[in-house]
């Protein structure tokens, strides 16, 4: 496909008014990158406490088999449908690590926000600030130097930034998003509207009103419409930040599981580390490529 003649030439000034700083944050990235494993880098005393908390036979493959560690980075809280979810995700990726001789921690958590429940109220005014907590809560998470690859686990127009924010900070890793999933079909959008509309008239009072968002929003997952938590799903996506196809499966089912787990980045675990290619040099240097499942 051929861009438009001002989106190409929109991008070429992009490229070129970034190149210092680009050219900065890649050989940043690959200096990072050519150190040693963390296992011999690290102080005695420094790993003793990174797995410390882990079970023994997890611990045997970090520090002796030197098995590939990948730090988990989740936005789990169950105040939101679209990351309650997320509750049981931790415990899939592991198992599926396990299964090919890597290993997961669970890194940090970062705070997730829904307009959808401060929408008129003082907390709306925390929203876009919301994404600089996240962004260094993600950074915070990953600066424990551990992680042979990253698993951010979140959706949303505020968190979806943030934790790519934090993420990009340690680009010289791969690097995969896995999303809940959007709840399924409840009340129809134009269904939802009509009963608005007639709340507003003085037709409906509060109690109608509130049985119809109930059903709109009814179950985990993102909303039943195409908003800011769907929309970043889709453009994750199609960046190549998701496993392909993952973006609109409801969360709950086997499907949904399998994602999961397919998302948990060791395609590579069970290879060398050196095989791994960071998801930041492969996005940066072809913005329109698909980075890690070029691996």
């Amino acid at each position: 496909m051929t861009l438009h003649p001002k989106v190409s030439d929109i991008t070429a000034r992009i490229i070129e008014r970034s190149r210092p700083t680009r050219s900065a944050y890649l050989q940043q990235l690959q200096a990072a990158a050519t150190r040693e494993p963390s296992m011999d880098r690290m102080g005695c005393a420094n790993l003793a406490h990174a797995v410390a908390g882990i079970p023994l036979d997890d611990r045997f493959k970090v520090v002796t088999l030197r098995a590939p560690n990948i730090g988990i980075v989740t936005a789990y809280n169950d105040m939101l449908s679209a990351h309650a979810p997320l509750q049981s995700y931790p415990a899939l990726i592991k198992d599926e690590a396990r299964k090919l001789g890597a290993t997961a921690q669970v890194a940090g958590g970062v705070p997730a926000m829904c307009d959808g429940v401060t929408q008129g109220t003082a907390g709306m005014e925390l929203s876009l600030f919301s994404r600089d907590v996240i962004a260094m809560a993600t950074a915070v998470a990953l600066s424990h130097d551990m992680f042979d690859a990253a698993l951010m686990l979140g959706v949303c127009d505020k968190i979806v930034p943030g934790l790519l924010i934090g993420a990009l900070h340690f680009g010289h890793l791969p690097t995969v998003f896995v999303p809940a999933g959007p709840m399924p079909s409840g009340l129809p959008n134009k269904e939802k509207a009509r009963v608005r509309e007639q709340a507003a008239q003085g037709l409906v009072g509060r109690e109608g009103l509130l049985d119809a968002e109930l059903k709109s929003y009814h179950s985990p997952g993102t909303c039943t419409f195409y908003g800011t938590a769907n929309s970043n799903q889709l453009l994750l996506e199609a960046m190549g930040l998701h496993v392909p196809g993952t973006a609109f499966v409801a969360p709950g089912g086997v499907l949904r599981d399998e994602l999961t787990r397919e998302g948990r980045v060791p395609r590579w675990a069970s290879s060398n580390q050196n095989a791994l290619h960071p998801s930041a040099t492969s996005w940066m240097s072809a913005p329109s490529s698909m980075p890690w499942w070029r691996c």
